[in-house]
Order: C-alpha cells, then structure tokens, then sequence
C-alpha cells in the first residue's frame, strides 16, 4: 500500500474495494475454486504478524466451504516441479501469470495446457481438509508464539 503524508492513495482505496469484491465471489453458489499456497506462504512475514494472523484466519475458513477447494503444500512435501511464482487459470481460457513488474495475460492454448500440467502436478504434493488445517493452524501458533 501507498501512503502519502499518512493517507491511502484514491488507487489503494480502489485496489481494497476490488478484493473485497473478489472475496465476495468466493461465497457464490455458482462459482468454484481451487486454490494451491505453499507453507512458506503461511509463515512469511510480508506483512505485519497481527496482518498475517487475520490472513491466517481467513484462510482457515475457507476450508469447508463447498465452492472452495484449498490445497497447502506442506514445506517437506516431495516435488516432481519446483513451485514459481502465481498463477490463476480462469475457466481453462486464460491464464493470469503474476511477476514482479505486472499481470501477464497467457490465452493461447499450448500455454494454458502447461499451466493446468503445472498445476496438476503441484496439486499432487498438497494437503487438504483437516491437513491443510493443521498447517495454517501451525503457523499460527508459530507466529502468536504458543
């Protein structure tokens, strides 16, 4: 977030209101999502530790829910491929690729067929259910201190 003279920018103020409506589409019936994070994930500290405890929290309860389907993959999990930075494949048509400088837009078929490969195979290492809940619920001890 930007912060000039101790205020949000109008642009961050938009760029919250646009999460917050993407979060609303996590509760549409119509709607399903897969979604994969790694363990270091939970555990890292890009945020203040009282921001990462309401991640934490958000995240634990996403399990569950039926148009949810959340998968961590543990830090001593074998990998067939080493995880990269993340992606999100919207409805096998398009790929959004996140790198440091943008957004990348990937909708040629060849391209999306080897990100579902990708994401297939890190999907293998993951851990759902009561398993992922462990996980976040480890992090958060870890990082509450208890």
């Amino acid at each position: 977030m930007h912060v000039a003279h101790g205020h949000p920018s109008r642009e961050d103020e938009e760029a919250v209101r646009a999460r917050m409506q993407r979060q609303d589409l996590l509760h549409d019936p119509h709607k399903r999502f897969k979604i994969l994070i790694g363990e270091p994930t939970l555990r890292s500290l890009i945020c203040s530790p009282s921001v990462l405890a309401v991640q934490l929290d958000r995240l634990s309860r996403l399990i569950g829910m039926d148009t949810i389907e959340l998968g961590v993959i543990p830090m001593a999990a074998p990998l067939r491929i080493p995880p990269t930075g993340g992606f999100w494949i919207h409805d096998e048509r398009l790929v959004t690729v996140e790198v440091w400088h943008a957004d990348l837009r990937v909708d040629d078929r060849d391209s999306i067929a080897t990100y579902l490969r990708t994401w297939h195979t890190l999907r293998d290492s993951a851990v759902y259910g009561a398993a992922a809940q462990n996980l976040i619920n480890a992090a958060w001890r870890a990082l509450s201190g208890t």
